[in-house]
């Protein structure tokens, strides 16, 4: 007999960070923002108290969550309620990443939050040179994460005004999914495709084997009719590639 069926999906949260930024001047990993952080750290999740990205991972995302209410819920609705933490957030770094990584151990060091976790997982590909292509393929190739896992939600590292509202309408398209490991969606802006991207653990496998390049999914997407969700309401959704200005995600 199956278990019961979890309110949230379980979704794997995943920053591509890896490339160098030439037109940025330095790795967009590593720019900072106005308040001195991060844009990887800021994208992560990494102010004291939050995580940023709509708390990837948990299950119960902006509830205070203890066994009783676990208990409450299974009962009421024949639901399992089941947590994720920090550590259900992956950083794909490549350009300097010696560099990356030692910022992401000091905001260990200084994120509450993430201490008893370890923090983000860090993979580093040695192909970013390749584009963003690879590095999605790194993470897809891999296969992020256990059985449990029924999607990754991919985001850039340079999406200033892509929030928590934004990943969190496109975290329910997946709650809501009857199979959840078919999953395949992206956010729109004004009908623009950009990030995040749901892809359901049904499509790790063939979009790997699709990637290369600096385009991403991007055929793979359009070929696949992935669901747009629009987000135009919520930000503008476009990357930045020049130090005009530095604000990072909010």
């Amino acid at each position: 007999m199956a278990g019961p069926r979890s309110v949230h999906a379980h979704v794997r949260g995943v920053v591509l960070a890896a490339g160098e930024g030439r037109r940025m001047g330095m790795p967009k990993a590593l720019v900072r923002a106005a308040d001195g952080r991060t844009w990887l750290r800021r994208t992560l999740g990494a102010e004291v108290g939050s995580l940023r990205l709509a708390r990837f991972g948990d299950n119960m995302r902006d509830v205070a969550v203890t066994e009783g209410d676990k208990v409450e819920a299974q009962l009421r609705f024949g639901v399992s309620v089941n947590t994720y933490g920090v550590n259900d957030l992956v950083a794909v770094v490549g350009a300097r990443a010696s560099d990356v990584q030692a910022e992401l151990r000091t905001a260990r060091e200084s994120t509450p939050s993430w201490h008893g976790a370890g923090g983000p997982e860090v993979l580093v590909t040695k192909d970013w040179r390749e584009g963003m292509g690879a590095s999605l393929r790194a993470v897809l190739e891999q296969g992020p994460g256990e059985g449990t896992v029924d999607a990754v939600l991919v985001m850039l590292v340079d999406l200033p005004d892509v929030g928590p509202d934004v990943v969190r309408r496109v975290l329910d398209h997946v709650d809501a999914a009857e199979a959840r490991g078919a999953v395949l969606a992206r956010a729109t802006y004004d009908g623009r495709p950009g990030h995040p991207v749901l892809v359901g653990r049904d499509h790790w496998g063939p979009m790997a084997a699709t990637l290369a390049g600096d385009e991403g999914g991007r055929h793979y997407l359009a070929e696949h009719r992935a669901t747009l969700i629009e987000c135009g309401d919520l930000a503008g959704g476009q990357d930045q590639d020049t130090p005009t200005r530095t604000p990072g995600p909010e």
